[in-house]
């Protein structure tokens, strides 16, 4: 299974579809073979005359998150590796990795949807952009480390380990002014070393997922092919930032559930 997961996860520039038991939730407005299409949800009222809206119907409608049950903090000497958050709230947690493309609207779309969303970036590729990502920041997202230059860490040393997890934290630090608390291995490949490794680097947890989002359709681990409470959701910046960003918002909502902001879980 864990071959199978870290399949799903991304290797760079072009990365490869990930692969799923299932897939279903397309895009709203997308198309996939082997799809189920959500149909759209009502369109978002504006709550400010200086945003103009371009998604509408496409764009899904929010309750209100209730208040985050944090996690207890892990009493283990290595990081604990999370796939899903235990909680019985009806929240999930969109996740976004890497950096290499840089969409222009990706601010728009995370404006427009007014939620929280942690983006896992790889320090090295983003190093010569920050203010893009600042400014997703400044929207609501949270920056958090995926490694210095997406180097696949399971099997390295300790030393090698900790450089690439310690050094994307520190840099990100200081790019975005708050150092990451949460680590996700590049490619979803790690080992018993990288969980000591994170948490020596003061990391709370190394993320996984059960949910991946792929050229606008939104890809299972499970048969039920349902959002579950907790499910953290993996998604990429890419081309297909877009499709992929409704597939996952629009799956969130067909669950009934409505995304939390992740650190706001892990104590």
């Amino acid at each position: 299974m864990a071959m199978i997961l870290a399949a799903m996860a991304c290797s760079g520039q072009a990365d490869p579809p990930a692969a799923a038991p299932g897939t279903t939730v397309a895009a709203a407005g997308g198309s996939a073979a082997s799809a189920t299409t959500v149909a759209p949800a009502l369109a978002v009222p504006s709550t400010t005359t200086t945003l103009q809206r371009r998604y509408g119907a496409r764009m899904p409608q929010f309750t209100a998150v209730p208040p985050a049950e944090p996690m207890a903090p892990s009493t283990a000497g290595a990081a604990p590796m999370l796939a899903s958050i235990e909680t019985s709230q009806p929240v999930a947690f969109l996740t976004i990795d890497d950096g290499y493309v840089r969409h222009p609207e990706a601010l728009q779309l995370l404006q427009e949807a007014g939620i929280p969303v942690s983006l896992f970036l790889v320090s090295g590729v983003v190093d010569d952009d920050p203010g893009f990502f600042a400014d997703l920041q400044a929207a609501g997202a949270t920056i958090q480390a995926h490694s210095i230059d997406h180097e696949i860490l399971k099997g390295r040393s300790y030393d090698f380990q900790s450089h690439e997890i310690c050094g994307s934290a520190d840099r990100l630090g200081e790019l975005f002014g708050a150092r990451p608390t949460l680590f996700r291995a590049p490619g979803g490949a790690y080992d018993q070393t990288t969980l000591q490794a994170a948490a020596d680097c003061g990391m709370k947890a190394v993320l996984f997922w059960r949910e991946a989002v792929n050229d606008g359709v939104l890809q299972f681990q499970r048969s039920d092919q349902v959002v579950r409470p907790g499910d953290i959701i993996l998604m990429h910046f890419r081309d297909s930032y877009v499709e992929d960003f409704l597939a996952a918002v629009n799956g969130i909502a067909a669950s009934g559930l409505t995304p939390a902001r992740l650190e706001d879980y892990l104590g």
